[in-house]
C-alpha cells in the first residue's frame, strides 16, 4: 500500500464529512448560515471533490491546490471563532442583515460551536495535506 496516499485519503474523508454535517444542518435541519458560514463553505465544499480526484489519481498537484483552500479556510474560520469568542469587536461583523455570525445558536457536546467544528476541519485538513506533500515525491 502506498503510505502517503493514506494521507491524501485521510485528508479527503475529513474534507467529505465536513461537507456532509454542513449540509446536514443546513438542508436537513433547516439552519440558514451566516455569512461567514457560506464563506467558509466555499472554501470547504470544493475540498470535497479536489481531494477526491487527486485520491483517485494519486496526483499531488491536488494536494497543493487542496492546502491553499484550507490554509484560506483557516483564516476564515479562525476569524469566525474569535468572532464568536467575542474577542472581535461586534463593528468588525461582515453580517449587516439575516442570520448573525457572532450569535451562534446551536451547540453540540455541550459548547462546541460550529465555527470550531469548521476550523478543526480545516487544521486538520491543512496538516494532513501538509504531511502528505512532505512525504510523497515530486
Amino acid at each position: 500500500m502506498n503510505r502517503p496516499w493514506t494521507w491524501l485519503l485521510m485528508a479527503w474523508l475529513v474534507a467529505t464529512a465536513a461537507t456532509s454535517g454542513a449540509l446536514f444542518l443546513g438542508e436537513v435541519m433547516g439552519m440558514t448560515p451566516c455569512v461567514l458560514c457560506w464563506y467558509q463553505r466555499i472554501f470547504m465544499f470544493p475540498l470535497a471533490i479536489i481531494l477526491g480526484i487527486a485520491c483517485f489519481t494519486d496526483d499531488r498537484r491536488g494536494a497543493v491546490y487542496g492546502l491553499a483552500l484550507a490554509l484560506g479556510g483557516v483564516a476564515m474560520a479562525g476569524y469566525h471563532t474569535l468572532l464568536v469568542a467575542g474577542l472581535i469587536p461586534k463593528a468588525w461583523v461582515p453580517c449587516s442583515a439575516g442570520v448573525s455570525c457572532a450569535d451562534q445558536k446551536l451547540d453540540i457536546l455541550n459548547g462546541v460551536q460550529i465555527p470550531w467544528l469548521s476550523l478543526a476541519a480545516f487544521m486538520a485538513l491543512a496538516f494532513l495535506l501538509i504531511v502528505y506533500l512532505r512525504k510523497s515525491s515530486r
